[in-house]
């Protein structure tokens, strides 16, 4: 294991955009643990393609918070929609300023694209790995900080806490299979999504909610779980693992949806939950496992230029897109439910944040509009650390005291059985939460 510390001021679980914004955004002087379960980059936020929203300017606020609402079925929190939308220029100027390269008109303004559900083009974008471009720059940033240490291979198996105060986490070594505890004033969670737990998924396999069982497990406040967005677009195989995203900015672009006859079946710039639907029902309607996209009538130099990643995959599995149409099929893609959280990323227990794709805050509603993920996350996570900064005070020492009193340590001596717990939970959960049983996903304003 890394020569961790039993004691930080700030602990951080994930090292997706949310979990490594917040830490660049805690004060220089407060000693931060940022960690995650398999290798650093190995996070949703990595493999984000098409790019992150801006509000381009005051006039495109209406239409932008509109899209963003009808997208999510008119659920969303309006707070937490307005929130995002004003802190979008925010955002992007702060990342232009650690380096993140957008793609820029000819005359030096950034370069804007569309996606479905959009109005109007308002995305910014790094060709076609948008999220890589970004985390890799994040990543640079905090490995800069002397106050802050990375951690790899270590997995967060439990919260320590008394009653409904955190002082920090319990944590396996995955290579030697020690488990540790580590003490933190206050605790961060920005762990991802859950589509590893079942599969046929864009998701990372490692991602399978495992703060969302803890949380529940623990008592802290759970919403909307069952609000799972499946996209439209993965490129089929039948090789088993990830599914290969393929871009909505492919189909903002031009690229056409087409039934197994090679005939155009629906708007591919609807809202992703409309789009999805209608995949499925023509794949029900042909008999076939699979839809086509088409792109070969898009002008070959702009898809070389703006989805080079998605051609060399695409190629790779044995297609080529300047002259044939590819396989695609919906899979399970983003969680808009998750652990609550108010615009501060404060959960309903003392100390502990949740930030990024776990948490819900409610921006989402029942469906995320394209490109709205990667904003809310560094958004909201710049938000958390600087309430935590605000707020910052040192946890009791008879508060932890009592928290590693209660903890029954015979719980972790197999850690791969609760882990395989934790997954079989969280579908429980979200089979329980569709059916409007145990589980509260009424979303309460913040």
């Amino acid at each position: 294991m890394y020569s961790l510390k039993e004691r930080y001021d700030v602990i951080i679980v994930g090292t997706g955009v949310a979990g490594l914004n917040c830490a660049l955004n805690l004060p220089r002087d407060k000693r931060v643990l940022v960690l995650c379960k398999s290798k650093i980059t190995d996070c949703d936020s990595y493999l984000a393609q098409g790019g992150i929203c801006r509000l381009r300017n005051e006039g495109d606020y209406d239409s932008y918070y509109e899209d963003t609402m009808r997208a999510g079925h008119y659920e969303n929190n309006p707070a937490a929609v307005e929130s995002m939308i004003k802190g979008s220029q925010e955002v992007i100027a702060d990342l232009v300023s650690l380096g993140v390269e957008f793609a820029r008109e000819e005359d030096g303004s950034f370069a804007y694209t569309k996606e479905g559900g959009h109005s109007f083009p308002r995305i910014c974008y790094h060709e076609d790995s948008t999220g890589k471009e970004i985390t890799t720059t994040l990543l640079s940033a905090v490995r800069k900080l002397d106050n802050v240490e990375l951690a790899e291979r270590v997995t967060m198996l439990d919260l320590i806490a008394d009653g409904n105060e955190c002082f920090g986490i319990v944590v396996l070594d995955n290579a030697s299979g020690e488990v540790h505890k580590i003490f933190g004033d206050y605790t961060v969670l920005a762990t991802g999504g859950l589509g590893g737990a079942f599969g046929n998924t864009t998701n990372f396999g490692i991602l399978k909610g495992d703060a969302l069982a803890v949380c529940i497990d623990r008592g802290v406040a759970v919403d909307r779980i069952n609000y799972i967005q499946v996209h439209p677009t993965s490129l089929y195989s039948k090789k088993r693992g990830r599914r290969f995203l393929i871009s909505e900015s492919v189909r903002g672009e031009g690229a056409y949806l087409l039934d197994k006859n090679f005939n155009r079946f629906t708007d591919e710039l609807k809202p992703r939950d409309v789009v999805k639907d209608a995949v499925f029902a023509q794949m029900k309607k042909d008999g076939t496992k699979h839809v086509w996209l088409d792109m070969r009538h898009i002008p070959a130099e702009k898809i070389a230029s703006h989805f080079p990643a998605i051609v060399q995959r695409c190629k790779e599995e044995g297609y080529d897109v300047f002259t044939e149409c590819i396989p695609v099929v919906p899979a399970i893609h983003y969680f808009m439910g998750g652990i609550r959280s108010d615009l501060k990323g404060r959960t309903t227990m003392s100390r502990l944040y949740a930030v990024g794709e776990t948490c819900c805050n409610g921006v989402h509603g029942k469906n995320r509009l394209a490109s709205n993920s990667l904003l809310e996350s560094l958004l909201f996570a710049k938000r958390a650390a600087q309430d935590i900064t605000s707020v910052y005070s040192p946890a009791e020492s008879e508060g932890e005291s009592a928290a590693v009193a209660s903890l029954d340590m015979d719980k972790y001596k197999n850690p791969k059985k609760l882990l395989a717990k934790y997954r079989t939970q969280v579908r429980k959960a979200v089979k329980a939460a569709s059916e409007g049983k145990d589980i509260n996903i009424n979303y309460k304003e913040n």
